[in-house]
């Protein structure tokens, strides 16, 4: 009688994201002595401040700006590992080109989808009516930003690494109670964003095993697998073109009053084509190859399709984290609390991202990519798919989430999903030693583990240092 299932792909998978955290950390340091430079700077000047009265608020200004700009650098260098760095491992693209497609799909996420959770940050974790003045409201945001980076400049100088998502929200919330009291702070809306912070990564593990045995059952084990492949390959791609079709023309229906059906209509005609082309690929493939056809081959084109759409929800999602600050901060000439964010601040935090990824996501993708920890490509389509709905989900209900904890739980849901194929086809395995079973559960308690630091340890830091480093600013300010 065999073992019960040691979880041995889940494991071998989750060990390369380990050892892409300690490459992220590794090739994230041009990055951080960018931010370490800048927090000093940015301590002298409030030190100057304090010495100097009538000090014009241009200056607070121009400091909250610095700040956001790196931070926006840092998530676009930090995170485009996260879905381009399997599609380089895979050969589905090369370095250069992914960079330019990643960052141009993270700046049009920006600029279309990040109004939601932008809005959410700006003015939905506080009450504004409490605020004495506007001025308040930027030294508060101020203070947010400086210790939200404070904290991820800090962190990641021991090597932990931790989420923007989570570290501006938690900066906020302390500063909003250093500003104006506990009573400012609304806390179902703290609860709400740290129930999808549980919720999230579920429903990408259940999004990711679901696909995989999608594919596993009708494709993988077919018996005629080109035939297969043809059938439902290109119908997947087209699903999944569609249903973000649907999603950008609502996007773009609100921001530039186009009416919403020829807009859904225009996007579903895109599915067709998108299947034809993918059944062209496959076709062209086929005939390449003659011997029975590989799917790591096969999902080579869906997963670069894959990877446009997560990098446009990252963008969409994480653009909130510099977008919101800086919208209240920013003399937008909009009133606080609008319901919309001016599309110039949320496309200029998405140039910061996209920057970053541009300027330091070289050296990580390469490291990822490069075979360190590559992924099989089935499995990689599959979490970068699960990742990118849930975080666009997110994003549409104005929630930021963390892309890698989501994607860490598609990982978990793919690895479920092939233990589950495994016991299905009464597939025998060798038992391991128990050393080795015990190493291995180790490695799946070490992401729980993370995760979940990352929601105990972050917020109260985060909310300390954004309470501190506003009632610096304030004094400095004479408020």
């Amino acid at each position: 009688m065999p073992p019960p299932s040691e979880y041995r792909i889940l494991d071998k998978d989750l060990t390369r994201l380990t050892h892409a955290e300690q490459a992220q950390v590794h090739a994230f340091q041009p990055v951080w002595r960018l931010g370490l430079g800048l927090i000093v700077a940015v301590a002298g000047l409030l030190v100057f401040m304090s010495f100097q009265s009538g000090v014009d608020q241009n200056i607070a200004i121009s400091a909250a700006v610095v700040v956001a700009v790196w931070l926006g650098l840092a998530i676009g260098s930090n995170d485009v590992a996260n879905s381009l760095g399997p599609a380089v491992g895979a050969g589905a693209i090369g370095v250069l080109p992914g960079l330019f497609l990643v960052a141009m799909a993270e700046l049009a996420g920006a600029s279309l989808g990040g109004g939601a959770v932008t809005q959410r940050l700006a003015g939905g974790i506080f009450n504004l009516d409490m605020a004495p003045s506007a001025f308040h409201l930027q030294v508060l945001m101020l203070g947010a930003l400086i210790g939200a980076a404070s904290w991820i400049t800090l962190a990641t100088g021991i090597g932990l690494p931790v989420s923007t998502s989570h570290s501006i929200v938690g900066a906020i919330s302390g500063a909003s109670v250093a500003a104006m009291g506990v009573f400012a702070v609304k806390w179902s809306v703290l609860a709400s964003i740290a129930s999808a912070w549980v919720v999230s990564p579920l429903i990408a593990a259940g999004l990711a095993g679901g696909v995989l045995i999608l594919i596993t059952l009708r494709v993988a084990q077919a018996d005629n697998r080109e035939a297969a492949a043809l059938r439902w390959i290109p119908a997947l791609v087209g699903v999944m073109v569609g249903l973000f079709g649907i999603y950008l023309s609502l996007l773009i229906s609100r921001r530039l009053d186009v009416p919403l059906v020829s807009m859904q209509v225009a996007s579903l005609l895109i599915a067709g084509p998108a299947a034809w082309a993918m059944r062209r690929r496959l076709v062209a493939e086929f005939s390449r190859i003659q011997s029975r056809p590989r799917l790591k081959h096969l999902f080579r084109p869906p997963l670069v399709v894959a990877v446009v759409i997560m990098a446009f929800a990252h963008g969409a999602n994480d653009v909130g984290n510099v977008a919101g600050p800086l919208s209240v901060i920013l003399p937008t000439g909009a009133p606080h609390g609008a319901s919309q964010v001016p599309i110039w601040v949320l496309a200029g935090a998405g140039l910061a991202i996209a920057l970053g990824t541009l300027l330091f996501g070289r050296r990580l993708v390469v490291m990822v990519g490069s075979g360190i920890t590559r992924l099989n490509p089935v499995r990689a389509f599959c979490v970068s798919l699960a990742t990118a709905a849930t975080v666009l989900i997110a994003s549409g209900a104005g929630l930021p989430v963390s892309t890698t904890h989501v994607a860490v739980g598609g990982i978990f849901g793919v690895g479920f999903a092939r233990e589950w194929l495994d016991r299905q086809s009464d597939r025998q395995r060798d038992a391991l030693p128990i050393e080795e079973r015990r190493r291995r559960r180790l490695i799946r308690r070490s992401h729980v583990a993370t995760m979940t630091a990352a929601w105990l340890v972050t917020v109260p830091v985060t909310a300390l240092l954004g309470g501190v480093a506003y009632l610096l600013v304030a004094a400095a300010n004479g408020l």
